[in-house]
């Protein structure tokens, strides 16, 4: 059985139908849930991803986007996030994943699945490979697609010190104007991580900023100006 099918089966035989619905209805998706929650979703994978072990880095990238793409249920893409961020393919990740995270950023366009590509893979990237991935975030924080955008200002979200000021903020620079909610949460919420390890200088750029109430709120709440 190829590790496509074996994660659909395990997903289905995992599924609680009577909460898809409402698991549908939280997100808003146009594309249906089987209803199977987070904790049993990844008990499962994590049985058939041991036992359809792959072999090299091109098998891995095809494994993970035939499940997105091939999608029929949104838990079937949690399964492909999942699997692209396995522990069994740490070294895959390199610059060749690239076009594979844009092409699930893009065409998932919603933020339950691109927050985590952007946060723990792009981020990863970008921690990695600073400086083909510092231009192609620049590139990205200018982007029409949205959540392109979001994601070149969340990728540096679990970088506490080693976050690069001058990047999160040409990141963030671009969106300021945009009305769009997720937009305006995305740029709050980097502000809001970076302040854990910063306050001082997030309080700073918020002050000297003409950022919206939203994008301040959620960058300040933790936050004190006394």
């Amino acid at each position: 059985m190829s590790l496509g099918k074996a994660v659909r089966l395990a997903l289905q035989e995992a599924a609680q139908p009577g909460k898809a619905e409402v698991m549908r209805a939280y997100m808003k998706s146009s594309m249906p849930f089987l209803g199977v929650q987070a904790v049993p979703r990844r008990g499962a994978l994590r049985k058939v991803f041991a036992e359809h072990r792959l072999a090299t880095a091109p098998e891995w990238r095809r494994a993970v986007l035939s499940l997105w793409r091939e999608a029929e249920y949104r838990e079937e893409r949690y399964a492909a996030i999942e699997l692209s961020g396995h522990h069994f393919y740490r070294e895959f990740q390199t610059l060749y994943t690239v076009p594979m995270y844009e092409e699930m950023i893009v065409t998932g366009a919603w933020w339950d699945l691109v927050d985590e590509l952007a946060t723990h893979r792009v981020g990863g990237l970008l921690a990695a490979y600073p400086d083909t991935m510092r231009p192609l975030m620049l590139e990205w924080a200018g982007d029409a697609d949205l959540w392109k955008r979001r994601t070149a200002i969340l990728c540096q979200n679990r970088f506490k010190a080693r976050t690069d000021t001058a990047l999160l903020y040409a990141c963030i620079e671009p969106s300021l104007s945009d009305t769009d909610f997720f937009a305006r949460k995305a740029i709050g919420w980097a502000l809001r991580e970076y302040a854990k390890t910063n306050p001082a200088e997030v309080i700073r750029y918020v002050k000297a900023k003409g950022i919206s109430g939203l994008s301040r709120r959620e960058a300040l709440k933790n936050l004190s100006l006394t």
